[in-house]
C-alpha cells in the first residue's frame, strides 16, 4: 500500500487565524482534511502534533489508555495487554513536560470558546480507534516527539512520525504528555501581548511546514478566490481544497502529503487539465518558478526554495495565453484525436459587466451593459431603462450570449433571478455562465471614473483622446467600464480596452431588425427548443462557413438582421453571383478558406503578448500566405467579379496584409515551430542583447574546445573527443584501464565497467559558466519575444480589419450554399411597400429535416399595410397552424439577413422586429404562473410593437377560464386591428374572435388548415339517438394547407386518441362533448326562437311562428 494512502487525516492548528479569515473563499482554502472525531469521555483533551507519533500494538481486544501520573511517583506503570513500558522509558517521556505542562492540566477546565484559534485547535483526530485532540502549540510538541523519534525509527521526510507496517492491537494515549492548547488554559492566558503571539505563530509556521509549504500558503493568501497550480519540478501540483476540487473535477488521486492534500498533473498536459477547470467554472491560476537551477546555483540563495510567483490567471471568458491554446492542427485536432481531449471554445466568450441605477424620482431603472470579448477584441456596450420583468436585459444577454458575468454584490433581486434563470437553462455545467460578484464600489460612477483616470494616464498620446471619449458615454457604460478595468487587470488583458475605436454601441448593433428574447426562443432561431442544441434552428439552417471567426459573424447577423434596402441588396447580389457564376476565381478563393485556424483569436492572443512561437508562426504564415495568393489573383477578380460587395472585400485584404511579411522574414522557421526561441530570429543585428550573449557564450565554447588540445597532450590520445551522457556535456571518457593517467584533481562525474567520466577543473568551471550563459540568454530571449509581439500590435487593428473581411465572404459562401438547396427564391425587399407576399413557402428548418422523402406541404401568405393586415387561423389540433406562423416569421428574417428564402416567389417590405408570444410555460422561479407569463409577453409586444412590426399571437388566453381568455384575446387584437395596424398573424381556438372578420372586413381574414373529418358510424337507439357507450371519437386526416375561412371545432379527441389515452376514456370524453354541444345548441335555439318571438307585433305572424315551431 502506498504511504500516501497509510497516512491519516490530521488537523493543523498553527494556521488557524489564517484558515478563518478565509472562509468566505472556502473553495480555494488550504484546509488540512478533517479527520473523524471520537474521544472517550473518561480522558482529558490530549494535543498531538500535525505529524503524529502513533505507538501501535498488538492487542485490540484489550484495549486500555495508559496515562503518566504528573508527579514524582515512578512505580505505578499503565499496563496495556501484555505490553509494559519500563521506567526508564517513563521517566525520559515525563522529561519532555514542563511546568507550565503539568499546571494547564491540573487547573480547573475552562469552557470552549468561539476564538479563531478554538475553531481550529479543537478538532479531533481518531485513527484506529484511538483519539487524540490536537493542540494549538505544535512547535514544542513538534521537537518532544521529534527526540522520541530519534530514539526509535526515522521517517524518511524527518516528520514526527513513525508507523507500523503490521497491524497492531494494543494503543496508549499519549495524553498525559500533552501541552495543554489555549482551549485549556486560563483567561489571564488567552490575551497575550499581540507581538509576542504573532511572533510564535511564526515560529510555529516555520517548525511545522516545509518551505513549499509555506510558500504555498503566502500565494494562497494573495489569490483566495483561484484554484492555484504551482509548478514543481516535471509537475503541476495543487494543495488543500484546490485539491480536493481539483481531484474531483479531473477524475485524479489525491492524497496527504505533509500536512495538506495533493494531486497532481504533469507540465505537458497543463492546457488540458486547465480547460476542464475553467469549464465548470473555477478561476484557475497557474504559478511558475521564476528561476532557473544554473543562475540559481550561482546566486547567494543557492540552497533556498525555488521563488514561485503567479504567472497567469484564467476564467471562462480569459482563456488567452500559451498555457490553454496549443497549437493543434489546422481542422482543430479533433478529427485525428491529437486535441481530442481539448474543450472547444464557445463560438461567443464575451465578458458581460452589467450594472443598476435606480431613479427615485422618476421610478424607472437604468441598466448599463459592456461586453468584452477579450479572445477577439470585440466591445459592446449599451444603456437603457428596463421594467420589473427585466425584458429588455434578457433580450441583450441572450444576444450576447456571454460565458462570464461581471455583477455588483448588491444586485437586484429581480435581476438576479433573471441571470440565475438563464445560467441555469443550460444542463450541463460547462455551459453554464461564470458569475463573478464584485465590490459595489467599484460600480459607483466616483470610483469608475479614478479607475478609468488611472487606465489612461498609463497610455502614452492615446490616453487624452481615449479619456475624452470615455467621458461622453453614459454613466451606467462608465459604471461597467471601471469595475471591467480592474477585472481584466488581475489577467493582463486590459490591453483590449486601450483603442476606443472597438467600441461599438449595442444600440447600433442591434438597430436592425428587433428579435427579442421571447422571439429567439420561440422561433428557435439560435436553438431548438427540444434539447436546446443547434440543430433544427435558424442558425442550423444558414450556418454553413468554413471558418471560426465566420461562424461567429453568421451568429452575429441571424441575431441582427438588417434594415437597410441597400445593404440587403448588396448581400443578395453578392450571394447570387456566387450561386450562378461558374467563375474559377471564386472557387480558388472559398479553397483559400478551407481548414484555416482561428486567425482572429490567434492575433488577439500576439496583441496580449501571450501567444507562443509556435502559434505566432501559425498564423503569421497563414495570413502571409493568404495575402499573397490574393495579391495574384487581383487581375482576374477587377475583371471577374460584378458584386460590389465582394469584389470591396476581396480587393482589400492584400493591402491589410502587407505588414505580416516583414514579421514573418525574420523569423526561423523550424526554430518556431519547435519553440525554441534561443535560435528564433535568423539575423540579430536588430537584436543586440542577444547579439552579445550569443557572443559570449561562443567564447566559453571556443575556450572549452581549445582546453581538449591540452587533454589529448595530457592523456596522450590524439583523437579524444568530448562526451555527452544523459545531457551532461564535455565528458572525458577514459578507459579503467588508463584511469592511473587522470590527474589527480580531476573531477569524476561517472562511470562504467569499461570506462570513467572525468571533467578537468577548468572544464567544470567553464560549464557552469557556460550553463549559467545559456539560461541567461533563455531570459533574455523571453524579453525579446515579448518586445517583438509588442511591435506586432501596433498593426493589430489593421490585420483585424482584414480577418473581418474574410469573415464577411466566408458568410457570404454560405448563404450561396443555402441557396442551391431546395426550391429558394431571391426575395424581393422594397422599404417603401409594407407588406408580406409569400408563394409556396416553406418551413426552412423543419423541410432541411424531413428532407426529399417527406415533402413539406407549402402555403401561401399575403398581408398587406393597406389592407388585409390580420390573418386568424384555427383548426383542429396538430393541423401545423404553429409551423405556419413560424415559417413566415423565418422566411423575413432570411430575407434581411440577405439571404434566399424557402419559396417561389416573395415580397416584403422591411420591418422594425418580429414579436411573439407563443407556448404555455411557467416560471417559477420568477414567481409566474402560466397565465401570468402569456400576458406579461403580450404586455411587452403592446408596449414595444409598431405599424412596421410582425406580430405573433399563438392561443392567447387559453391559461385561464374560457370567458376571461375570450374577453382578453378578443380586446388585444382589436386593439392590433383597430389601433396598432401591425401585420398580426393570430391563432385562437376561440371561435368568437373569428366575428372580427366581420366587423373590420378589409383588415381582418380567418383561415383555417384544411383536414378531413372522417365520422365513425355508431349504432342508433330506439329514438334514432346514438347509445352513449358507443359513442367514438371523429378521426381527423391532416392535409396542413392553409384554407380560407373558419373551423368550427378544434376537434382535440382526435389528438387524444393519437396520443394513446385509453378507450373508456375516450369513449366518455365522446360522450360528455356531445351532451355539452347538445346543450348549447338548445340553448341557441331558445334564444333565436325568443328573439324571433320578441320581433313579432300582429297576430298572422304571431300563428305562422307558432306553426312552423310546433
Amino acid at each position: 500500500m502506498p504511504k500516501c494512502v497509510k497516512k491519516s487525516s490530521s488537523s493543523q492548528s498553527s494556521i488557524s487565524r489564517y484558515f478563518i479569515n478565509s472562509s468566505s473563499h472556502k473553495p480555494a482554502g488550504l484546509h488540512p482534511p478533517r479527520a473523524k472525531q471520537k474521544l472517550p469521555s473518561d480522558h482529558n483533551d490530549c494535543g498531538l502534533p500535525n505529524k503524529r507519533a502513533k505507538l501501535l500494538f498488538k492487542d485490540t481486544e484489550q484495549q486500555q489508555h495508559c496515562e503518566l501520573s504528573s508527579s514524582n511517583d515512578t512505580k505505578q506503570t499503565s499496563i496495556c495487554g501484555s505490553a509494559v513500558l519500563c521506567r526508564s522509558t517513563l521517566e525520559k517521556l515525563r522529561g519532555f513536560m514542563c511546568v507550565s505542562e503539568i499546571n494547564a492540566r491540573n487547573a480547573p477546565p475552562q469552557e470552549e470558546t468561539n476564538s479563531p484559534h478554538n475553531i481550529v485547535n479543537n478538532r479531533e483526530i481518531s485513527h484506529n480507534g484511538s483519539s487524540f485532540l490536537p493542540s494549538s502549540d505544535v512547535s514544542d510538541k513538534h521537537t518532544s516527539m521529534k527526540k522520541l523519534e530519534d530514539q526509535g525509527e526515522d521517517d524518511e521526510d524527518g516528520d514526527v512520525e513513525m508507523e507500523v507496517e503490521k497491524k497492531q492491537k494494543q494503543k496508549f494515549s499519549l495524553s498525559q504528555f500533552n501541552k495543554s492548547g489555549e482551549g485549556g488554559r486560563g483567561r489571564q492566558d488567552e490575551e497575550p501581548n499581540q507581538a509576542s503571539h504573532s511572533s510564535s505563530s511564526s515560529r510555529r509556521l516555520k517548525s511545522v511546514y516545509t518551505p513549499l509549504e509555506q510558500q504555498v500558503l503566502q500565494l494562497k493568501q494573495q489569490h483566495k478566490d483561484a484554484l492555484l497550480a504551482i509548478e514543481c519540478g516535471y509537475k503541476y501540483r495543487f494543495f488543500g481544497d484546490d485539491a480536493e476540487i481539483a481531484a474531483k473535477v479531473l477524475n485524479i488521486f489525491c492524497h496527504l502529503d505533509h500536512n495538506f492534500m495533493t494531486c497532481s498533473i504533469p507540465t505537458h498536459r497543463l492546457f488540458v487539465h486547465v480547460r476542464r477547470l475553467v469549464s465548470h467554472g473555477h478561476k484557475v491560476g497557474v504559478v511558475k518558478q521564476t528561476e532557473t537551477s544554473a543562475i540559481k546555483a550561482s546566486g547567494s540563495n543557492k540552497n533556498a526554495l525555488f521563488s514561485r510567483q503567479l504567472s497567469a490567471l484564467y476564467t471562462k471568458s480569459t482563456l488567452v495565453g500559451e498555457d490553454v491554446n496549443p497549437v493543434c492542427p489546422l481542422n482543430v485536432g479533433v478529427e485525428d484525436g491529437s486535441c481530442g481531449d481539448v474543450g472547444m471554445d464557445p463560438p461567443e466568450s464575451y465578458l458581460l459587466c452589467i450594472s443598476e441605477n435606480w431613479d427615485k424620482l422618476k421610478k424607472q431603472l437604468t441598466v448599463g451593459l459592456l461586453a468584452v470579448q477579450p479572445s477577439t477584441g470585440d466591445i459592446l456596450m449599451d444603456s437603457f431603462t428596463d421594467g420589473a420583468s427585466r425584458s429588455e436585459l434578457e433580450a441583450r444577454v441572450l444576444k450576447i450570449n456571454p460565458v462570464e458575468m461581471l455583477v455588483p454584490s448588491d444586485l437586484s433581486e429581480e435581476t438576479h433571478r433573471l441571470l440565475q434563470s438563464i445560467t441555469n437553462a443550460s444542463a450541463q455545467v460547462d455551459d453554464r455562465a461564470r458569475v463573478e460578484q464584485r465590490d459595489r464600489d467599484q460600480f459607483d460612477f466616483t470610483s469608475a471614473m479614478n479607475t478609468i483616470t488611472e487606465f489612461c494616464s498609463q497610455l502614452q498620446q492615446e490616453g487624452s483622446h481615449f479619456l475624452s471619449t470615455v467621458a461622453s458615454l453614459e454613466s451606467p457604460v462608465i459604471c461597467c467600464l471601471g469595475p471591467l478595468i480592474q477585472y481584466l487587470q488581475e489577467f493582463n488583458l486590459e490591453r483590449v480596452l486601450q483603442c476606443e475605436s472597438s467600441f461599438r454601441r449595442l444600440s447600433c448593433e442591434f438597430e436592425g431588425m428587433i428579435l427579442s428574447a421571447a422571439t429567439l426562443r420561440n422561433l428557435e432561431i439560435l436553438n431548438n427548443q427540444t434539447d436546446g442544441g443547434v440543430r433544427g434552428s435558424l442558425l442550423w439552417v444558414l450556418d454553413h462557413t468554413q471558418t471560426p471567426f465566420g461562424k461567429r459573424l453568421m451568429r452575429k447577423w441571424v441575431c441582427q438582421p438588417l434594415t437597410d434596402p441597400l445593404a440587403i441588396a448588396e448581400r443578395q447580389e453578392a450571394v447570387q453571383e456566387i450561386v450562378l457564376s461558374d467563375s474559377l476565381t471564386l472557387t480558388s478563393v472559398r479553397s483559400l478558406l478551407s481548414r484555416l485556424p482561428d486567425l482572429e483569436r490567434g492575433v488577439c492572443s500576439i496583441y496580449h503578448k501571450k501567444s507562443s512561437t509556435q502559434e505566432f508562426y501559425l498564423i503569421s504564415s497563414r495570413l502571409s500566405r493568404l495575402g499573397l495568393e490574393l495579391q495574384m489573383m487581383l487581375p482576374a477578380i477587377q475583371s471577374q467579379i460584378t458584386s460590389t460587395l465582394l469584389r470591396s472585400l476581396l480587393l482589400d485584404i492584400p493591402d491589410l496584409l502587407q505588414p505580416i511579411h516583414k514579421f514573418l522574414k525574420v523569423l526561423n522557421e523550424k526554430a518556431a515551430q519547435s519553440g525554441n526561441k534561443t535560435e528564433l530570429f535568423t539575423d540579430l543585428s536588430g537584436f543586440p542583447v542577444l547579439l552579445e550573449r550569443t557572443e559570449q557564450i561562443q567564447a566559453v565554447l571556443d575556450e572549452i574546445h581549445e582546453h581538449r588540445k591540452d587533454v589529448r597532450l595530457m592523456l596522450k590520445a590524439p583523437t579524444l573527443t568530448y562526451t555527452t551522457v544523459s545531457g551532461l556535456e564535455f565528458l572525458i571518457e577514459v578507459k579503467n584501464s588508463l584511469s592511473s593517467t587522470v590527474p589527480a584533481d580531476w573531477v569524476k562525474i561517472n562511470s562504467t565497467k569499461a570506462v570513467g567520466r572525468y571533467q578537468s577543473p577548468l572544464l567544470v568551471k567553464r560549464y557552469k559558466k557556460l550553463l549559467q550563459l545559456r539560461e541567461q540568454l533563455l531570459l533574455d530571449c523571453q524579453r525579446e519575444w515579448t518586445s517583438f509581439l509588442e511591435q506586432f500590435g501596433e498593426h493589430y487593428h489593421t490585420i483585424k480589419r482584414a480577418i473581418s473581411h474574410l469573415a464577411t465572404v466566408d458568410c457570404l459562401f454560405s448563404l450561396a450554399e443555402v441557396a442551391k438547396q431546395g426550391d429558394y427564391c431571391r426575395p424581393e425587399v422594397c422599404k417603401k411597400q409594407h407588406q408580406i407576399v409569400i408563394h409556396d413557402g416553406k418551413h426552412p428548418a423543419i423541410d432541411l429535416l424531413m428532407g426529399e422523402q417527406n415533402q413539406y406541404v407549402p402555403n401561401h401568405t399575403e398581408l398587406q399595410g393597406n389592407g388585409r393586415t390580420t390573418m386568424i387561423i384555427t383548426g383542429p389540433n396538430m393541423g401545423g397552424k404553429s409551423s405556419y406562423i413560424r415559417q413566415v416569421a423565418l422566411i423575413c428574417v432570411m430575407a434581411q439577413v440577405g439571404s434566399f428564402v424557402p419559396a417561389s416567389e416573395a415580397r416584403l417590405g422591411i420591418l422594425d422586429g418580429i414579436y411573439t408570444r407563443m407556448g404555455a410555460s411557467d416560471n417559477i422561479y420568477k414567481g409566474r404562473s402560466t397565465f401570468m407569463e402569456e400576458l406579461r409577453e403580450a404586455s411587452e409586444i403592446l408596449s414595444h410593437a409598431t405599424e412596421r412590426s410582425l406580430v405573433i399571437l399563438d392561443e392567447l388566453g387559453r391559461g385561464t377560464s374560457t370567458h376571461d381568455g375570450i374577453a382578453i384575446a378578443y380586446a388585444t387584437l382589436e386593439y392590433f386591428i383597430r389601433d396598432l395596424k401591425a401585420l398580426t398573424l393570430f391563432v385562437t381556438h376561440y371561435p368568437p374572435l373569428c366575428e372580427l372578420e366581420r366587423v373590420y372586413p378589409q383588415h381582418v381574414s380567418n383561415y383555417h388548415m384544411a383536414f378531413l373529418l372522417n365520422e365513425p358510424d355508431a349504432p342508433s337507439g330506439p329514438d334514432g339517438a346514438c347509445a352513449d357507450e358507443e359513442l367514438q371519437p371523429e378521426f381527423i386526416t391532416f392535409l396542413y394547407q392553409l384554407t380560407e375561412g373558419a373551423a368550427e371545432r378544434s376537434y382535440g379527441l382526435n389528438v387524444a386518441r393519437l396520443a394513446n389515452i385509453p378507450h373508456a376514456i375516450l369513449q366518455t370524453a365522446a360522450s360528455k362533448a356531445r351532451e355539452l354541444e347538445m346543450t348549447v345548441d338548445c340553448r341557441r335555439k331558445k334564444r333565436k326562437r325568443l328573439s324571433e318571438l320578441w320581433s313579432i307585433s300582429d297576430r298572422p305572424s304571431l300563428e305562422e311562428w307558432l306553426h312552423l315551431n310546433s
